[in-house]
């Protein structure tokens, strides 16, 4: 029997041909996008820097001669403040495509995302839960370690629910994470009512998702962590490709199932409870940026996890470009943004499958 809602395997005809080379052109042109989006958004602002000044100013500490004069505050600006929350933009945007590409080839279905399946909720509520009641045993560290905690323990209930004699079955897994999303909301909202005023500004902003807090040490802070799964999940690449086939299929060349299936949930955990800690909840970049590239570039996570990396990257920092622009001085979190992206996406992906399914 084939698995409900499998993910579409390459056709036998003249098709993967033209996958592999538009996986190709994708994974040339889209560092190239990534790029073209960092120097527009640490550009663009109150204070205007050209893309020359922006070169400028990163290679004059190297002792390359300046392309373009530039002066003293734009330098400012862009070291202390867009330049970190640019490069956080990249990192948290990475790694939720490839944990979102990487769930959608562990669940085999290609509505997975950390966001509706209650992972970004679980970190969120871990996080806010250990600022409430004081928890600071690990210093700077205990907030990237309890939203750790959190996405993984949301992420392994998860899974375990929708598990029906040893398969995936892919409605109790939406129906689950459904049902945590409202019971880490309702967790999130104790947490609100018992919070003082400057631990609800705190809450408030993981509830909504902003890089706005983005400094030097955060970046730090996230970076080993994000960088363990956007580079460790691409190792997983050919036994993703393997599950497709369905688990049994892919034991049967080998694969060691239940360990992959461990290995890639504690990844998972690891990048998104990392995103949340320094910028709060971001939904739909694991749901939309996947789904995009499985339509070019084919089912291979050879290519897909690699290519989601950068396109997310790309994604998050162009959302938060708009995020901050679009209402100045105002600045409208980027979970807003989004969302907004995100949500018509998915209800066109449901609309879609069920009208592929039978009367």
């Amino acid at each position: 029997m084939t698995p409900p809602a499998a993910l579409p395997t390459a056709p036998m005809t003249a098709a993967p041909s033209r996958q592999r080379v538009r996986a190709g052109w994708a994974l040339a042109l889209l560092p190239a996008a990534l790029l073209s989006a960092v120097v527009l958004s640490v550009g663009t602002g109150a204070v205007h820097i050209s893309p020359a000044q922006v070169l400028s100013i990163l290679l004059t500490p190297l002792g390359l001669p300046a392309l373009h004069p530039f002066d003293e505050q734009q330098a400012a600006v862009l070291w202390a403040i867009r330049l970190p929350r640019v490069l956080l933009g990249v990192l948290i945007g990475a790694g939720l495509a490839v944990a979102g590409a990487a769930m959608q080839g562990l669940f085999r279905n290609p509505l997975a995302d950390p966001g509706l399946l209650g992972i970004s909720s679980g970190a969120s509520l871990a996080a806010a839960a250990s600022v409430v009641l004081g928890a600071g045993a690990l210093g700077p560290a205990t907030l990237p370690l309890a939203a750790f905690a959190g996405s993984l323990l949301s992420t392994a209930l998860v899974y375990l629910l929708s598990q029906d004699r040893g398969r995936v079955n892919v409605t109790t897994m939406l129906l689950a994470g459904i049902a945590i999303n409202a019971l880490c909301g309702a967790g999130t909202g104790l947490m609100t009512f018992l919070a003082t005023d400057e631990q609800l500004r705190s809450i408030t902003f993981w509830s909504l998702g902003s890089l706005g807090g983005a400094t030097w040490p955060t970046v730090l802070s996230a970076l080993p962590l994000i960088l363990l799964g956007v580079a460790g999940l691409p190792l997983a690449a050919r036994a993703l490709n393997a599950l497709m086939l369905g688990e049994h299929g892919a034991t049967h060349l080998g694969i060691p199932v239940q360990r992959v299936k461990w290995t890639v949930v504690t990844l998972v955990a690891l990048s998104v409870g990392a995103g949340v800690a320094v910028a709060g909840t971001i939904g739909f970049v694991g749901l939309v940026v996947p789904h995009l590239l499985r339509l070019l570039t084919g089912p291979n996570h050879r290519t897909l996890l690699p290519a989601s990396a950068l396109l997310g990257g790309t994604l998050l920092v162009l959302a938060d470009l708009a995020a901050r622009t679009v209402a100045m001085p105002a600045e409208v979190p980027i979970g807003i943004v989004t969302a907004l992206l995100g949500a018509p996406f998915f209800l066109y992906l449901l609309r879609r499958d069920r009208a592929r399914l039978p009367a």
